[in-house]
């Protein structure tokens, strides 16, 4: 119905009634009609405008600006929140007989999810009963190691997208980050060497023939002084003359012989690592030579300290002495 409608038919029947019923005077009833009169196209206006859809959606449009409304930010909204997994950590208690990957696999993560998130070291010595912590999805812990360092350039290092590393660790996209920060990374991957590290598949055996350990890693009763003292390698006890082998390709820095090792050989591999084979009874690598897990670098023997034909094998991580038996295969 029109306006000028509206406004006609509340003029007649406002005046009819008031007059009839002797309220007031029909000049007054002529003014409270047409004061009704306006409320009720001032009412009418509004309502038309509400009514009036602006590109499918009802509301104003201001010029110039998109129209937005609660339909619409709530759609925005949810379309954000599908896109950013929720991250969330239940507690799981190591049981006899547990491996990493079966409880990856029971939690639809990785291997490498549990392993850096919990800073295991080495994947062969969980104790049963430590408490593991599971993410809700499958990602790494990763450690800052220089200030200055932003979400942007460790989203390019794991090809992860930024927006999804702020949100789940509740940063800022373009926040500076600082040495020690730790960020959990969905979707990335442990390095191969890390990866390898851990799980005890760095190194091949230096020995391929049959042979036992004569002397483990650690500290022992010194079988010369029979005091105790720390033993920085394993001692691999096989007859005189087996072959030795590199452990892992890297190139000769060091051969020759001393009191404690006999004749020797010193290996220097990727990421820090170095390798030491000592007592040869003869050395069949040169230093500067260029060697990989065919090399035969050597042959066991006796010389320098020793109780009997062996070879003693020792690594080295960034000058640190650590347990080959947790690096090989």
């Amino acid at each position: 119905m029109k306006i000028e409608k509206i406004k006609e038919n509340i003029l007649f029947y406002a005046g009819r009634m008031l007059k009839r019923n002797n309220l007031i005077k029909t000049v007054e009833c002529v003014s409270v009609a047409m004061a009704a009169c306006s409320l009720v196209i001032v009412s009418a206006l509004i309502v038309n405008a509400q009514a009036q859809p602006e590109n499918g959606q009802g509301g104003f449009e201001t010029p110039g600006m998109p129209v937005v409304t609660d339909n619409t930010a709530q759609a925005h909204q949810s379309q954000d929140d599908s896109d950013i997994p929720e991250l969330y950590y239940k507690s799981y208690r190591v049981r006899k007989g547990d491996i990493i990957g079966n409880i990856a696999e029971q939690f639809d993560i990785t291997s490498d999810t549990i392993i850096s998130v919990n800073n295991v070291r080495s994947s062969r010595t969980m104790q049963i009963g430590t408490y593991l912590r599971i993410p809700s999805i499958a990602g790494i812990m990763y450690t800052v190691r220089n200030d200055g360092e932003t979400i942007g350039s460790i989203a390019k290092k794991y090809e992860v997208e930024p927006a999804k590393i702020a949100a789940l660790n509740n940063v800022e996209e373009s926040a500076v980050l600082k040495a020690g920060n730790m960020l959990f990374v969905p979707d990335a991957e442990l390095d191969r060497i890390t990866r390898q590290e851990i799980n005890g598949d760095l190194f091949k055996k230096p020995i391929h023939a049959r042979w036992y350990m004569s002397s483990s890693f650690g500290w022992r009763k010194s079988p010369f002084s029979g005091v105790r003292s720390y033993h920085g390698g394993i001692d691999m006890a096989c007859p005189q003359g087996t072959s030795i082998w590199a452990a892992m390709p890297g190139r000769v820095i060091k051969t020759g012989f001393n009191n404690t090792y006999g004749y020797f050989v010193l290996i220097e591999h990727h990421s820090g690592y170095q390798t030491l084979y000592g007592h040869m009874s003869q050395i069949l690598a040169v230093e500067g030579q260029w060697v990989d897990l065919n090399t035969r670098i050597g042959r066991v023997g006796s010389t320098g300290l020793s109780t009997g034909p062996h070879l003693h094998f020792t690594v080295f991580k960034n000058g640190r002495q650590v347990n080959p038996a947790n690096l090989w295969n």
